[in-house]
């Protein structure tokens, strides 16, 4: 059926998820914005979760005016994910809505960038809560509301957080925590044919960036020549390596990380990276909205 926007360019194939319901946390936005419409693309029912119902339900009509075969098969839960009683009732509307749960992407989170000797407690507690505590409440009630007697996959979000995350420690500690919980419930889940497993993105180009202030976008403007491929990621490329984790293809891996951070982790002080000759980004997602920040040079 024709369209007046242009769909998702998925590397997956038609129809991978049909008949399965993902829940993407952070739906309205950024990174989870982007893999819904690409699962969505692919068949999925989908469950958007966040603070704002007018963000997520932008993001629905959004995604059902390209994919009019997904109407009706789209949930908007307004959740804070820090609040116990209310992800165990977000869960459970989402269970009797779509009568089951096949994925979780656990893409909810925030931080911002601070020294640690800046950091106040009730700003150390936002950020853990929000991406520690967060995940834990939706993986565990989504395993004991539906996973544990069916099975199911579960991708949580971590950062570049390999070798510590200077300047936004909260989120380094929290996010760091997250591997650990990935890794944990890998091995405690797996008996139910529950997959856990992770990704990590680096510097990718999405438009949450234009929120942060202007001395950090500054930094960020800056480090394009850090990375080994001397560019920044896109949220497509970022939303392929979830898509696949919560595929059957793979259905083997489970308590890993995906880094999608074009070799950041492996660059060397002794080694000086070379100009790139060639570039090869993958962005499947038409309705990308690249972040403002890196139309500007940084300043000096």
């Amino acid at each position: 059926m024709p369209t007046n926007r242009e769909r998702y360019r998925s590397a997956f194939r038609p129809g991978l998820f049909d008949g399965r319901t993902v829940v993407v946390t952070g739906g309205g936005s950024g990174m989870g914005r982007c893999t819904a419409h690409e699962l969505a693309s692919l068949g999925a029912r989908l469950a958007l979760v966040g603070r704002k119902l007018d963000k997520l339900q932008a993001v629905a009509d959004e995604i059902t005016s390209i994919y009019p075969e997904r109407t009706g098969q789209i949930s908007i839960h307004s959740c804070d994910i820090r609040d116990e009683s209310a992800v165990k009732d977000t869960v459970a509307a989402i269970v009797a809505t779509h009568g089951g749960l096949h994925g979780l992407f656990n893409c909810a989170g925030g931080q911002y960038p601070a020294a640690l000797r800046d950091i106040t407690l009730k700003g150390w507690d936002a950020v853990v809560r929000n991406n520690l505590h967060g995940t834990f409440l939706f993986s565990r009630e989504c395993y004991v509301q539906w996973m544990e007697g069916h099975g199911g996959s579960i991708v949580n979000m971590l950062a570049d957080i390999w070798g510590g995350l200077p300047g936004m420690g909260h989120s380094g500690a929290a996010r760091g925590g997250v591997l650990t919980f990935t890794e944990t419930a890998a091995c405690e889940w797996g008996h139910a044919g529950v997959r856990v497993n992770a990704v990590a993105p680096g510097w990718v180009a999405s438009a949450g960036i234009d929120t942060y202030d202007e001395d950090y976008r500054n930094v960020l403007r800056g480090l394009r020549s850090k990375v080994p491929l001397q560019r920044f990621g896109t949220e497509a490329e970022l939303s392929s390596a979830v898509v696949y984790l919560l595929s059957d293809a793979a259905g083997f891996v489970n308590g890993t990380v995906i880094r999608v951070d074009g070799g950041v982790p492996t660059a060397r002080h002794t080694w000086t990276l070379q100009p790139a000759h060639r570039q090869f980004p993958f962005d499947g997602f038409p309705q990308y909205q690249p972040p403002v920040t890196f139309n500007d040079p940084p300043s000096t």
